[in-house]
C-alpha cells in the first residue's frame, strides 16, 4: 500500500472525538441562548472597569462623568493600584530569577552532553529495525497484522534494547 492511500485510510478512519452544537447546523436556540449568556458574561466584566474607571478619572481631574464621588473609593482604587504594582513587582522578580535558573541549568547540564545526535540516531533506528524484523517479521506485517501471538521465546529481556546498542557499539570499534 502506498504513502498516499495509508495515510488516506488513516485520515478516514480517525474517529472525532468531541462535538460542539453551537457550531453545528441548526440548534439555533441554543446559539442564541449561548451568546446571551456571552454577551452578559462580557458586560459584567466591563461595565464595573468602566464605571471605576470613570469615576477614578473624575476624581483625579475633576472632568468628565462620575458615578460615584466617594473619597474611600479613590483611596481604595489607589490601593488596588499599589497592591497591583506590588504583586507585578513579585511575579517579575519571580520570573526573571526562575529565566537566570533554568539559563544556568541548561548550560550546565545540557550543553556538557550532546542530547541528540542526528547519524547515532538513524544508526540506532537500523539496529532496532533488523532486531524486530528478525524477531516479530518485516515491518509491514508488523505493522497491519490484526492478532499476532508472541511466543515466550520471542519476549524481550529488560535491557535487551541497550544490550543490543552497547553490542553495536562494541562491533564498530
Amino acid at each position: 500500500m502506498s504513502q498516499n492511500k495509508r495515510r488516506t485510510s488513516l485520515n478516514n478512519n480517525r474517529q472525532q472525538l468531541y462535538t460542539d452544537l453551537y457550531f453545528a447546523k441548526g440548534h439555533w436556540s441554543l446559539k442564541i441562548w449561548q451568546t446571551l449568556i456571552a454577551i452578559l458574561g462580557w458586560l459584567t466584566v466591563i461595565v464595573p472597569i468602566v464605571v471605576t474607571g470613570m469615576s477614578f478619572a473624575y476624581a483625579m481631574s475633576g472632568k468628565g462623568f462620575a458615578f460615584w464621588r466617594y473619597r474611600e473609593g479613590v483611596t481604595e482604587i489607589e490601593f488596588i493600584g499599589v497592591l497591583l504594582l506590588f504583586l507585578a513587582a513579585v511575579a517579575l522578580i519571580y520570573t526573571v530569577s526562575m529565566a537566570i535558573i533554568q539559563v544556568r541549568k541548561r548550560e550546565r547540564l545540557v550543553e556538557q552532553w550532546p542530547t541528540y545526535n542526528p547519524l547515532n540516531q538513524h544508526a540506532r533506528n537500523q539496529t532496532v529495525e533488523t532486531f524486530m524484523t528478525e524477531r516479530f517479521g518485516d515491518a509491514d506485517f508488523r505493522e497491519h497484522v490484526r492478532n499476532y501471538r508472541v511466543e515466550p521465546d520471542q519476549n524481550l529481556e529488560t535491557d535487551q534494547i541497550q544490550d543490543l546498542y552497547a553490542q553495536k557499539k562494541l562491533n564498530e570499534v
